[in-house]
């Protein structure tokens, strides 16, 4: 299989990993637990949230998959390409009612300009 799309799906992985860890971090029990003194009853609960459970599990398939990328291409040239979970991060934000700046996306467009300038060297 083609470096890039091995590349791209784990990047998909690892964005859907924030995702998913962000909606376990967010829910009602996790932020009363929060709420609480921290211990080994909210690390626990934490570990346990069906949520960050997945996340991590992405994150973890994720890197699986990134292994291919390695076996093909340099760590300079396939390092770069990390960047690009910057678009698929903000895009996904704003479908999904995240506020995205003028500045947030000017900065996610010069991380592209850097990815494009790497990915022709």
């Amino acid at each position: 299989m083609n470096p890039l799309v091995i590349a791209i799906i784990s990047i998909a992985l690892s964005v859907a990993a924030q995702f998913s860890l962000k909606l376990g971090m967010s829910g009602i029990e996790i932020k009363a637990v929060l709420a609480q003194p921290l211990g080994l009853r909210s690390f626990f609960a934490i570990l346990t949230n069906k949520y960050v459970l997945l996340g991590f599990l992405l994150y973890g398939l994720g890197a699986i998959v990134w292994l291919g990328v390695l076996s093909k291409w340099d760590v300079s040239k396939a390092y770069p390409l990390v960047g690009l979970g910057f678009v698929f991060t903000v895009v996904i934000g704003c479908m999904i009612g995240e506020e995205v700046t003028f500045n947030r996306v000017a900065g996610v467009a010069l991380i592209c300009a850097g990815v494009f300038l790497v990915g022709r060297s």
